[in-house]
C-alpha cells in the first residue's frame, strides 16, 4: 500500500518545516514519493538523501496555461534541483480544441527538457479530466502514450473534480494494462484508496497518506 502513495503537499501556505515533516513521514511509512511545489524540490531532495522515497514535483501547475517555453524551463530546473519525477499539467484549452499538434509539441519539448538533464526522470501528464468530454480524455491519453510519458493522471486536485472509480477505469482502459495511471483529488481514506487501486490506479496522489496508512495498520 505505501508504495502506491505519493505523499502530497502543494498548498500555497506550505512552509519549509511543513516540507521537512512531509519528508520525515514519507520516509517513516515508505511512500513512493513526496510531491512538492518546485520551490521545495532541492529541500526535499536533501531531506530524503539516502532514502528510497523519491521526489516528485509539478510543472505548469495548476492551470496548465503556461507557455511551452516556461514549462520547459520549469521542468529543466526541477531536474537540476534533484526531482526524480515530474507531473506536467497539459494545456486544457488545447485539449478542448483538439489541437493535437500543439499538445504533442508541448509534451515532447517539456519531457525532452527534463530528460536532457536527467535521462531516467519519470513523467506523468495531468489531463484535469473534470473539464473534458470522453473524446477529449482519449486525446490526452494518446498524447501521454505517444510522447514518451510514463503515466496519465486525472487531476491536479485543484480542478472541478477529483478521482472516481469510473474515471480511473476509463483511463486504464484507454491507456491499456502496461501504462501508468495516477489517481489524484479527494483521496482521504483507505476505502477510497483501495477502490481506486482496484479500478486500475498504480499511484495515488494524496495529502492524507499518513492517515490512510494508519487505517491500513488498524485493519
Amino acid at each position: 500500500m505505501a508504495q502506491t502513495i505519493e505523499y502530497t503537499l502543494l498548498r500555497a501556505d506550505a512552509t519549509r518545516e511543513d516540507i521537512r515533516r512531509l519528508c520525515r513521514e514519507a520516509d517513516e511509512f515508505g511512500f513512493a514519493t513526496v510531491c512538492v511545489s518546485p520551490c521545495f524540490v532541492s529541500l526535499a531532495a536533501r531531506e530524503l538523501a539516502g532514502s528510497p522515497v523519491r521526489v516528485c514535483t509539478v510543472v505548469g501547475f495548476p492551470l496548465g496555461t503556461n507557455t511551452i517555453t516556461a514549462k520547459v524551463a520549469e521542468a529543466r530546473q526541477a531536474a537540476l534541483d534533484g526531482t526524480d519525477e515530474i507531473d506536467i499539467v497539459l494545456n486544457i484549452g488545447a485539449l478542448k480544441e483538439g489541437d493535437t499538434a500543439y499538445l504533442m509539441s508541448e509534451a515532447d519539448k517539456v519531457i525532452e527538457g527534463a530528460r536532457d538533464v536527467r535521462r531516467d526522470i519519470l513523467v506523468k501528464l495531468i489531463a484535469e479530466t473534470g473539464y473534458l468530454a470522453e473524446s477529449e480524455k482519449l486525446v490526452a491519453c494518446w498524447v501521454a502514450t505517444g510522447a514518451g510519458a510514463d503515466y496519465i493522471k486525472n487531476a491536479t486536485g485543484f480542478g472541478p473534480s477529483g478521482a472516481s472509480v469510473e474515471e480511473i477505469r476509463f483511463l486504464r482502459r484507454a491507456v491499456g494494462p502496461h501504462f501508468g495511471v495516477k489517481a489524484a483529488g479527494g483521496i482521504r481514506d483507505l476505502a477510497t484508496a483501495l477502490a481506486l487501486l482496484e479500478a486500475g490506479a498504480d499511484r495515488l496522489g494524496t495529502s492524507a497518506g499518513a492517515a490512510i496508512m494508519r487505517e491500513w495498520a488498524d485493519r
